[in-house]
């Protein structure tokens, strides 16, 4: 059995925060119309610290929007012609909210300095003149905070792509136990997901939703090859053995806490909305949500597939089974809703793979850059 403890997150956590902690020297960028104070702070900073330089707010702006990824800090002097530095930062922090910015100002206005930490976001304001060395304390400070910032959302990152992998991995060893399975666990995810999109559902279960859509059959790791894979009708012993496998998905999934949600819908796919289902007899809505819509994404793809025990049906079949199973075996309105999607179901079915990158969370989320 597969120990899924170890598979989520802890594989290759050496290296992502090695990697993450090994940081090139920070850039920052410094803005001053006066010739000599730029040239003051470009002596102060340039030992330690790669530096972009520019004359003017909308100068800056440019600046940074060339460099963006590479700038950690900006220091900018408040009064400037064409652009000053609160205008400048407020545009900067409405881009990168994150980039540490410090304001240099003449002039001891509280409420002109409150109104720019709040609209600015800055990290600090000090007054001209400023002594180099305190400046130089505060920047490093402002650069340390910003690598940490930085480390923590890239290290968030690699974690939410992490998880997607080692999910789909799993599902993808899962289908590959039977042959006639192959692309079974997406397909289901596919179709679960275009309906639960369909009647509204929050990200947060979506992404659940995904999540179970991949895993619903993990139970089946423990059953034999012979019996997944025979070409006959099962025997009341084998058929026994098959449904053990909800139970199986709930206690494999059980003791990891970021999946523990989800175990009692992989173990309620197969319940039924008349109450004949298993291995709980769940009846209407008892039966969760995700695993109402699971049964009937799970369904539609058994008949659409080719099985060891018969060729697949063609899709128009497919749905008037599920339109005739509609309070029976699967909840109604989920049904009906299911049936109106059917041209999209059927693309689906055509193009899987396009089709899961254009409705998939879990992908999608792993590909944003998190600030």
């Amino acid at each position: 059995m597969l120990n899924l403890e170890k598979e989520f997150f802890i594989d290759g956590m050496d290296d992502i925060l090695y990697s993450k902690m090994q940081c090139d020297t920070s850039t920052i960028l410094l803005v001053d119309d006066e010739i000599n104070n730029l040239q003051l702070l470009k002596r102060t900073f340039h030992r330690k610290y790669k530096i972009l330089t520019a004359q003017n707010g909308l100068e800056g702006l440019k600046v940074f929007e060339d460099n963006r990824d590479k700038i950690s800090l900006i220091v900018s002097d408040h009064k400037m012609p064409v652009m000053e530095g609160t205008e400048f930062l407020q545009k900067v922090n409405d881009i990168a909210p994150d980039v540490i910015k410090i304001l240099l100002t003449g002039f001891a206005d509280v409420e002109i300095l409150s109104d720019a930490v709040n609209k600015c976001n800055l990290f600090q304001y000090m007054l001209k003149p400023f002594e180099p060395e305190e400046l130089s304390r505060v920047v490093e400070i402002g650069i340390n905070k910003f690598n940490l910032t930085s480390s923590k959302s890239a290290i968030l990152k690699d974690l939410k792509e992490l998880f997607y992998k080692t999910i789909k991995s799993i599902s993808s060893a899962l289908d590959s136990k039977d042959p006639y399975t192959h692309g079974h666990s997406l397909r289901v995810t596919l179709y679960s997901l275009i309906l639960a999109k369909e009647i509204g559902l929050d990200d947060k279960l979506l992404e659940e939703i995904e999540t179970a859509g991949l895993l619903h059959d993990i139970g089946k790791i423990a059953i034999p090859q012979c019996i997944l894979c025979k070409p006959g009708k099962l025997t009341d012993e084998e058929f026994a053995v098959m449904k053990s496998h909800p139970n199986n998905s709930e206690k494999m999934i059980l003791s990891i806490k970021k999946l523990a949600g989800i175990s009692s819908w992989l173990k309620a796919h197969h319940e039924r909305w008349d109450g004949k289902g298993y291995p709980d007899g769940l009846i209407g809505e008892q039966i969760p949500l995700s695993s109402r819509i699971v049964a009937i994404a799970d369904t539609y793809d058994a008949m659409t597939s080719t099985r060891s025990y018969r060729k697949a049906l063609e899709h128009e079949v497919a749905i008037e089974e599920i339109k005739r199973c509609s309070g029976s075996q699967f909840d109604p309105n989920l049904a009906g809703k299911f049936i109106e999607l059917e041209e999209t179901i059927k693309a689906a079915k055509d193009n899987p793979e396009e089709y899961y990158s254009k409705y998939s969370y879990l992908q999608n989320q792993s590909n944003l850059r998190i600030v």
